[in-house]
């Protein structure tokens, strides 16, 4: 196995390594790093080091360290924010930016530490406790409280027959996932616990996509398992502080993408959207309403294993997510 395999495969495992201070690090999900994993990681390690740093030395010179700003000041908001808030501003009280994350659990839950859970993940990402205001000019800005309570509310479907049941839950999960958030009150998450047996629940959060996207899916899952155990164990929380948050990399962003930068991706995107752009007409089967609903639906597809790896060396190797 070459070394741009091993990271392809290590990828495709959700399985993060990075070079600090000349170390090699790592963070897997529990069971994703084989020993087989392992042991080619330490035999190539030198390879994957030389490999992340000059990855580094590529990037963009005038790109300044990702540190903590203070908070003594407004915050701005990041492109991807203003973009969400720009959306909200024009056609308010929307739900097509809601991000649902429903999870059955099974087994005997403690509530109370579940509830724990969630307020601490709010507590620790600051993000889930931002709220958007705007200035006299009309400029956004974020506010971030110091602490929000997560109110985790409980629906009680056990008694039920199993078809009234599941169209009950359903009809409760699109209720909330369809209920707008007010960018400028909060919170960013809302958290309905549902019981259907006494040793079946479903858990349905639904987060406005300005402070969730789908990278944030794995820390959530990976936080709530670290944080809940701790909690059902009456111990204090093992999850390392975080070094930044969501804000300072708001301001990095801000401070990069400016002047000269800033200008030469407006260039290319006006010439790319330049007068001459063609009006795309797709033939459809009936008319676009007055109103847009943002109706859709999901199409599923197995794709071998094979070319998932593929996909993911041909993504490193353009500098690129999977998704783009």
């Amino acid at each position: 196995m070459r070394t741009a395999e091993l990271l392809a495969e290590l990828s495709s495992r959700d399985i993060k390594v990075w070079a600090e201070a000349g170390r090699l690090r790592y963070d897997a999900p529990q069971g994703a790093l084989t020993p087989d994993l392992r042991e080619e990681l330490v035999r190539r390690k030198s390879e994957v080091l030389a490999l992340l740093c000059k990855a580094d030395t590529v990037k963009d010179s005038s790109e300044s360290p990702l540190r903590p700003v203070p908070r003594d000041r407004p915050q701005p908001l990041s492109f991807a924010q203003r973009r969400l808030w720009f959306l909200d501003q024009l056609e308010p009280d929307q739900s097509a930016f809601n991000v649902a994350w429903t999870v059955k659990l099974t087994g005997d839950l403690n509530v109370g530490a579940l509830g724990q859970t969630l307020n601490a993940i709010v507590d620790r990402h600051e993000v889930l406790r931002t709220t958007f205001a705007a200035d006299k000019e009309g400029e956004p800005f974020q506010v971030i409280a110091p602490a929000v309570a997560v109110q985790l509310e409980r629906v009680d479907l056990a008694s039920l027959t199993p078809v009234d049941r599941d169209t009950e839950l359903r009809r409760h999960i699109d209720e909330r996932v369809n209920r707008p958030f007010d960018l400028t009150a909060g919170p960013m998450l809302r958290a309905t616990l549902f019981r259907l047996a006494p040793e079946e629940h479903v858990l349905s959060l639904t987060i406005h996509h300005i402070a969730f996207d789908g990278w944030s899916f794995g820390v959530l899952a990976r936080e709530l398992g670290a944080l809940y155990a701790s909690f059902v164990e009456g111990a204090a929380p093992s999850l390392p502080a975080l070094e930044v948050q969501y804000a300072d990399y708001a301001a990095w962003q801000r401070d990069w993408l400016r002047g000269e930068a800033l200008e030469a991706q407006l260039d290319y995107w006006r010439r790319q959207l330049g007068p001459d752009l063609p009006l795309l007409e797709l033939p459809t089967d009936h008319p676009r309403p007055a109103k847009q609903t943002f109706a859709g639906a999901r199409e599923s597809a197995a794709l071998p294993r094979s070319l998932l790896a593929w996909l993911r060396k041909l993504s490193q190797r353009e500098g690129v997510t999977l998704f783009m």
